[in-house]
């Protein structure tokens, strides 16, 4: 473990210095990992821990989308592709990735199936942060952790193709065996993160609730349509106002951001955008502080755990949704920036 200082705070983290591969392999070489469910995270940390060398099933309902792709992605249905109930019966260790929903409605067959020192593993602590809600109250006697990628299961993936790793963080709610911690830093290694931070089951749902409704989805999706319609207002063509909102930041600025930090974007842009970014940052700070507060609030009450629940569990959530996404994907300015991407030089 490695202690690195974070803006003058220190903590600890697991790099694949400390844990290499070959030391999570070793931990975990008498094991069997499930992954239950194949639809946003299931894919990419499956393929990598197959291709890292662990011995690796998935459990998905069959006759879904899901089931074809897993087939499609080369999982044998009888040899490494089993409904759920079967899946969890063969693991030693569970990846119950299923969405928040799904994980709801398919506890009382996982927990049939859990044996004493399996592990429990989880890449959201929604289920079992809120377990009032959810029903999902882990047995006694299994490893409870948490592996939570920074990101989606297809940037896992790419990353992980392209020889790089996506940060994680990871978690321990329940360490009935005494092995819950090298079992969680091995699989946080097998997924293919970068580096491992620590944080517990509730901090991680806070975050990642408040980061997906805020800056990381909810926030950007906000402010991009807000910026644009301005500019539309003041009669500037679709094609400007899309670029001067979405493909410069892209395209250009954030992977630089990224690589380097925004104090040196910041540094390295004209004077004249330099000096109106420096000004209006903290209007835009201070205009949308009170926001990100109650956004919190409404997490860490549980409120929006009510609504996630309460919406996804209805017959006609799928309907309403692709209605909601209809009405995003064909707004002008989503088709226009499905004109623009069609104009990158790597699509012509």
């Amino acid at each position: 473990m490695a202690q690195l200082n974070f803006g003058g705070v220190e903590e600890n983290v697991i790099t694949r210095d400390e844990f290499p591969l070959s030391k999570a392999q070793a931990v975990l070489k008498d094991e069997t990992i499930a992954v239950i469910g194949y639809g946003v995270q299931g894919p990419g940390q499956s393929l990598n821990l197959k291709d890292n060398g662990f011995k690796v099933i998935v459990g998905q309902r069959e006759n879904s989308k899901s089931w074809d792709k897993a087939v499609a992605d080369g999982w044998v249905p009888g040899e490494t592709l089993f409904d759920i109930a079967t899946a969890a019966k063969k693991a030693t260790i569970i990846q119950y990735l299923l969405s928040d929903a799904g994980q709801i409605q398919a506890w009382d067959t996982i927990k049939e199936n859990l044996e004493p020192g399996n592990a429990l593993y989880f890449s959201h602590g929604f289920g079992v942060t809120f377990k009032e809600k959810t029903g999902i109250i882990p047995p006694k006697d299994v490893d409870v952790i948490l592996v939570a990628p920074k990101g989606s299961g297809t940037s896992l993936r790419r990353m992980f193709l392209a020889g790089k790793g996506l940060n994680s963080s990871y978690a321990i709610f329940q360490d009935a065996t005494g092995n819950a911690k090298d079992r969680v830093c091995a699989l946080g290694i097998g997924v293919g993160s970068g580096y491992l931070f620590e944080t517990d089951f509730e901090k991680e749902v806070y975050s990642d609730l408040t980061g997906e409704r805020g800056i990381l989805m909810g926030a950007l999706a906000g402010v991009f349509e807000a910026q644009y319609n301005v500019l539309r207002k003041h009669g500037h063509s679709p094609s400007e106002a899309f670029n001067e909102t979405v493909e410069e930041l892209t395209q250009s600025l954030m992977p630089l951001v990224a690589e380097n930090g925004m104090d040196w974007m910041y540094a390295n842009c004209s004077v004249t955008a330099q000096r109106g970014a420096l000004d209006w940052r903290h209007k835009f700070r201070e205009a949308t502080t009170p926001v990100f507060d109650e956004l919190y609030e409404s997490v860490a009450t549980g409120k929006e755990a009510d609504r996630v629940i309460s919406t996804s569990s209805k017959p006609d959530y799928r309907a309403k949704l692709e209605e909601e996404l209809k009405e995003i994907r064909e707004s002008e300015m989503w088709q226009t920036g499905a004109t623009v991407r069609k104009l990158r030089p790597e699509n012509n």
